[in-house]
């Protein structure tokens, strides 16, 4: 492996930025958080910076430094529109001139509705406008890739639940939270189709095994998530039955949601990605598991450890 100088974060203090952190201090690694409100970890390099400023993101990045490129952006598709390919060049640009390797932590909005599963060889077709920014931004990366300019991967994560992830998981905001309070938990679409999600801790250890192979570079991994996928059904059930609560539930409809998003602005922005609760979303990372000879965490322990996670944020 490459010397690397430092671990560099930018997005820090997310769902996935946290535990990359985390991971990256358990390994004994030196990192740098960049956000654009501090976040900061004791005795530990922390930065603000804006990426969709050229010269803040050129000076946040060193010389043969590994970058995880981890933001997040407000659900909006005016901002991605505008902010995404912006951010994506900065941070392309900056690698270069530094020589640093780039891991881009991605969705899979590029693939749009897909029949069967999804792998790294899916086809990029996107049925959304937030899936066509997606697959923009990819391809920037991408392209530089093919063409030798940077060494980069592309990381690709389903929907995700797990630690840290209570700002930013529909699972935490639908099911656990609602559960834990004594209400019926809500989910989208249809409760009976089958559902990917990958858990937070998962993603920030493959983030990191990524990083430290060579031979990971240079194409796009799918991060550990466990298989098979899980219904809606299935996942209140199992967070329920921790709580030793009713697995009772509302199921909020595409019409429900759309007259919604008529008097609220972020769930009109949810109201187009629908297509991803109402059919089957089943996402295979066979390649990283074999090539790593990773497990990853079963629904039933991650659903588990998530719920102990939050009592004890709550708690303390």
């Amino acid at each position: 492996m490459d010397k690397i100088t430092k671990h560099i974060i930018l997005g820090a203090g997310g769902a996935i930025g946290v535990p990359l952190a985390n991971e990256l201090l358990t390994n004994n690694e030196k990192i740098k958080l960049v956000s654009r409100k501090l976040h900061s970890i004791p005795n530990v390099e922390s930065v603000i910076a804006d990426l969709t400023n050229q010269n803040q993101v050129k000076d946040v990045i060193e010389e043969n430094s590994m970058v995880y490129l981890l933001a997040g952006l407000q659900y909006n598709i005016k901002v991605w529109q505008e902010s995404w390919p912006v951010i994506m060049k900065n941070t392309i640009e900056a690698c270069k001139a530094k020589n640093a390797k780039l891991i881009f932590f991605d969705n899979v909005y590029m693939y749009g509705k897909v029949n069967g599963k999804m792998t790294e060889d899916t086809p990029v077709n996107p049925c959304s406008r937030k899936g066509e920014v997606r697959a923009k931004i990819a391809e920037l990366l991408l392209s530089e890739i093919k063409q030798k300019n940077i060494s980069a991967l592309i990381a690709r994560a389903a929907d995700f639940y797990g630690p840290y992830s209570s700002n930013s998981s529909v699972p935490y905001l639908m099911v656990f939270s609602n559960l834990v309070k004594g209400k019926k938990a809500q989910w989208l679409a249809n409760v009976n189709v089958k559902h990917s999600y990958s858990y937070t801790l998962d993603c920030s250890k493959g983030l990191y095994l990524l990083s430290k192979d060579n031979r990971s570079f240079n194409q796009i991994w799918h991060l550990p998530t466990a298989s098979p996928a899980i219904t809606g059904k299935e996942f209140i059930e199992l967070t329920a039955k921790y709580l030793n609560v009713k697995p009772t539930y509302t199921v909020l409809t595409k019409w429900m949601v759309k007259a919604a998003g008529l008097f609220n602005k972020t769930i009109k922005e949810v109201s187009e990605m629908l297509y991803q609760n109402e059919y089957e979303y089943e996402f295979d990372s066979s390649k990283f598991e074999k090539h790593f000879h990773f497990t990853p965490t079963p629904y039933e322990k991650g659903i588990e450890s998530t719920l102990k996670f939050f009592k004890e944020s709550v708690q303390n």
